[in-house]
């Protein structure tokens, strides 16, 4: 993202994941498309795409935690505009996106598991939703999956769950929700009641698809991340000022004149 800006030599910047197994170069077109557009007047594009393979869905902590969250936190809290916006993606943890240069200079970015959320998050908060978009970039997409790591809240899917149910609290708080213990409770249950209707939607989706579905390790799953839901606003009321962001290239600018001078030069003498 620093060469990007140092270079000046392009207006859109595209980010996807480095584990994909079944990459294809139209998946970046694609990506970029809505942006080089110049008709279109799109400042983000989020991508999307199909998530299954043999052993049956995929996604699992899209469709089992951020989708029952988001729902569930509405029916908690009422209509949020910031939910709905977050619940109109059809896969907002998927880690392909592009943007314009403004958008690159502005945007802080997570540092931890949850950065899908905080970067849509961030777009939310500079832009109407009107410059922001999704497009389907794949019609099957395959990557490296993580472990449960069900004992061990510090890694594989239980550690994203937290980073990214906290990554949605401190948000709704900067926007002025006020959290409490008795609100988690409340959310825990409604959270797990909400994610076994769905897995039930799942179940039939697979069954008329001709996928298999592990209704067990599904469950398991619910289960988990009704854990680290808690664990996260536990967390977030012990240290409800917490910011885990890369500072912006604007604010690395104003702190460091000569840093994307001093980026060029780095990269383009190892490139000679």
């Amino acid at each position: 993202m620093g060469y990007f800006l140092a270079s000046g030599k392009g207006k859109i910047l595209a980010l996807h994941d480095a584990d994909i197994l079944n990459y294809q170069s139209e998946m970046l077109a694609r990506l970029l498309y809505p942006l080089a557009n110049p008709t279109f007047g799109y400042a983000f594009c989020k991508g999307y795409y199909f998530r299954t393979d043999s052993d049956g869905f995929n996604g699992r902590v899209a469709r089992l935690l951020v989708t029952p969250l988001l729902r569930a936190m509405k029916q908690i809290l009422g209509e949020d505009d910031f939910l709905t916006y977050l619940d109109s993606f059809r896969y907002p943890l998927a880690g392909e996106f592009s943007m314009d240069a403004d958008l690159v200079r502005g945007l802080r970015i997570p540092f931890d598991w949850g950065l899908e959320i905080g970067v849509l998050s961030e777009v939310y908060r500079n832009y109407t939703t009107s410059r922001i978009c999704q497009v389907d970039v794949a019609d099957s997409y395959s990557h490296k999956h993580q472990v449960a790591s069900e004992d061990d809240p510090s890694q594989g899917l239980h550690r994203m769950a937290i980073d990214i149910s906290k990554s949605i609290f401190r948000k709704l708080a900067i926007n002025g929700e006020v959290f409490s213990q008795g609100f988690f409770r409340t959310l825990k249950a409604t959270y797990y009641r909400t994610a076994l209707d769905l897995s039930d939607r799942y179940q039939h989706d697979a069954e008329m698809n001709g996928y298999p579905i592990d209704r067990h390790s599904e469950e398991n799953l619910i289960e988990l991340f009704s854990r680290a839901i808690t664990k996260a606003g536990e967390d977030y009321l012990m240290h409800p000022m917490e910011q885990p962001f890369i500072p912006s290239w604007s604010v690395a600018m104003s702190a460091m004149p000569d840093i994307l001078h001093r980026i060029q030069t780095s990269v383009d003498s190892e490139n000679l």
